[in-house]
C-alpha cells in the first residue's frame, strides 16, 4: 500500500505491506477566510473581557511568538491584533518577542519568512536569548522551586500577550499557552531546572497530560504568577491552515484549546506494533535530529519492547551543527550508558533533555532513520543507522518476525498521538 509522508517541504511516497495500520489526525479543512476568522475569535474570548478591552491609550505591548522551528502562522495572528489593538497602541510601542528557549536566535530572513515584510518593517522584533543575563529580570521562585529570570522586555511591557499553536507535546503534555512564557521567554537556568532529568523523567511528563505532569505543572504556575495580559493560540491541521483559535485568559483558554487539540490529534491503537513508521511533521520541525526526537517520541508510545521504529526526517540543518547535542550523543559507546549518565546526573545542559529521550528511546528498540542530510557516519555516530527505502526494509523485517508481524504508520509524526490504553490524563 502506497502512504505519503510528511518530509522537508515536500512529501515522500512510500510502499508500505498491505494491512498496516495507518494512524493520522482526523482531518479539518482551514477556516475559509482566515483572517476573518481570527477578527471574530478575538472579538469573543473563552475567559475574561476581549483584548482590546483590556488596554489603555499609550501603553506598551510584548507579543510572544514562536521561533522559526514552529509552523505558527503568525503572518495572520500579528495583524489580527495589531488590529484589535488600533486607536489604542501605536505600533512603535509594540514589541515582538521570537520566543526562542534555549534555541539559536532567528536570522532577519527568516524573521522576515515569518511575518513578512510589512510587518518586520513595521515591529520591533527582538530574539530572546536565554544565555544573555542583562536581557532578563528576576522574578522570584515559583512552582516547585524553579528560579524564574524572564525577557525584561517582556516583564517591563504594560501589556503582555502570548500567541503560539497547541498540539501535544512529548514531555510537556501540549504546546503553547503558558509555555510562551517560560521557556519560551525563559533564563537558561530557569529551563534547565523546568526540564531537569527528575522531571521529563517523571511518568507522567508525556504526551497528552498536563495535570500531575511536573514540566507542565511548573509552567503553569509561572504565567499565572507572572501577570500575562491575555493568550491567543491557534489549532493547525497538516497544511498549516488555522481550523480552530482560541483566546482570553491564559489558562483557561489553553485549557479549551487543549480539549480541541486532544479530539483531533489523540487516536487510540489496539496493540502494540513490531513496526512503526514516523515522520517529524515536515518542514520547519524536521529541519534538525534534534527535533525528529519529537517523531520518535509518538511512536515509540505504540511500538513494542525491543520493536523498530522508522523516522524518515530530512535534517536540512543537520545535528545541528550548534550547540553540543552531537558532541553528547557520540560522547558514551551504547544508548543504554547515555541514558544512564545522564539521569544520574542533577544539571545538564539543554542538547541532553532531547539525548536522555533519544537515548532512553534507542535502548529499548531499534530506531532507523531515512534522511537527506545526513551521511550513515554521521548517524552512526548517534549510534542510529539509516536505510534508503524505508518500504524494503519495514518488509525485511516482516520476513524476520513472521506473518503476525504488526505494522504502524504515523505520516504526520507528532501530529498525531497514538495510545494503546486510555490512559492519557488531563
Amino acid at each position: 500500500m502506497d502512504v505519503t509522508l510528511a518530509y522537508g517541504e515536500t512529501r515522500l511516497s512510500v510502499d508500505l505491506p498491505e494491512g498496516t495500520t495507518v494512524v493520522e489526525p482526523s482531518f479539518h479543512p482551514g477556516a475559509p477566510d482566515q483572517a476573518a476568522y481570527l477578527r471574530e475569535v478575538l472579538a469573543t474570548p473563552v475567559s475574561g473581557p476581549r483584548l482590546r478591552d483590556r488596554v489603555r491609550p499609550g501603553q506598551t505591548v510584548a507579543i510572544s511568538m514562536c521561533d522559526s522551528t514552529r509552523p505558527q502562522p503568525r503572518h495572520l495572528m500579528l495583524p489580527a491584533i495589531l488590529e484589535e489593538l488600533e486607536g489604542l497602541v501605536d505600533p512603535s510601542d509594540v514589541t515582538v518577542l521570537v520566543a526562542t528557549g534555549t534555541h539559536r536566535g532567528n536570522t532577519e530572513a527568516e524573521i522576515r519568512a515569518m511575518v513578512g515584510d510589512e510587518l518586520a518593517d513595521l515591529l520591533r522584533i527582538v530574539n530572546h536569548d536565554a544565555r544573555d543575563r542583562d536581557s532578563l529580570t528576576w522574578v522570584g521562585e515559583l512552582g516547585a522551586g524553579v528560579p524564574v529570570w524572564l525577557n525584561t522586555l517582556w516583564v517591563e511591557a504594560d501589556v503582555r500577550i502570548t500567541t503560539g499553536f497547541v498540539e501535544p507535546h512529548f514531555f510537556a503534555g501540549f504546546s503553547g499557552g503558558p509555555k510562551l512564557v517560560a521557556p519560551g521567554l525563559a533564563a537558561l537556568e530557569t529551563v534547565l531546572t523546568l526540564h531537569d532529568a527528575a522531571r521529563i523523567g517523571d511518568p507522567r511528563a508525556t504526551w497528552g497530560v498536563i495535570e500531575g505532569n511536573p514540566v507542565h505543572d511548573d509552567v503553569r504556575a509561572i504565567a499565572a504568577a507572572t501577570d500575562v495580559t491575555f493568550a491567543f493560540d491557534v489549532i493547525l491541521n497538516r497544511d498549516h491552515e488555522i481550523v480552530r483559535a482560541f483566546c482570553g485568559d491564559i489558562l483557561p483558554m489553553h485549557e479549551a484549546a487543549r480539549e480541541a487539540a486532544r479530539e483531533i490529534a489523540m487516536r487510540e491503537v489496539d496493540a502494540p506494533f513490531d513496526v512503526v513508521v514516523t515522520t517529524n511533521s515536515g518542514y520547519p520541525l524536521d529541519q534538525n535530529l534534534y527535533q525528529a526526537v519529537k517523531g520518535m517520541s509518538a511512536a515509540f508510545t505504540v511500538v513494542k519492547p525491543g520493536g523498530t521504529i522508522i523516522c524518515a526526517a530530512e535534517c536540512r540543518d543537520g545535528f545541528p551543527d550548534h550547540g553540543s547535542y552531537r558532541e553528547v550523543l557520540a560522547s558514551a559507546g551504547s544508548p543504554q550508558e547515555l541514558f544512564d549518565d545522564i539521569s544520574a546526573r542533577t544539571e545538564t545542559v539543554p542538547d541532553q533533555w532531547q539525548v536522555q529521550i533519544q537515548a532512553k528511546i534507542q535502548s529499548q528498540v531499534e530506531v532507523v532513520m531515512h534522511t537527506s542530510f545526513l551521511s550513515d557516519e554521521q548517524l552512526a555516530e548517534a549510534h542510529l543507522r539509516q536505510t534508503d527505502d524505508i518500504g524494503a526494509t519495514v518488509r525485511e523485517i516482516c520476513e524476520r518476525i513472521g506473518p503476525d508481524a504488526r505494522v504502524c504508520v504515523l505520516p504526520e509524526g507528532p501530529q498525531t498521538i497514538p495510545y494503546v490504553a486510555a490512559t492519557v490524563g488531563a
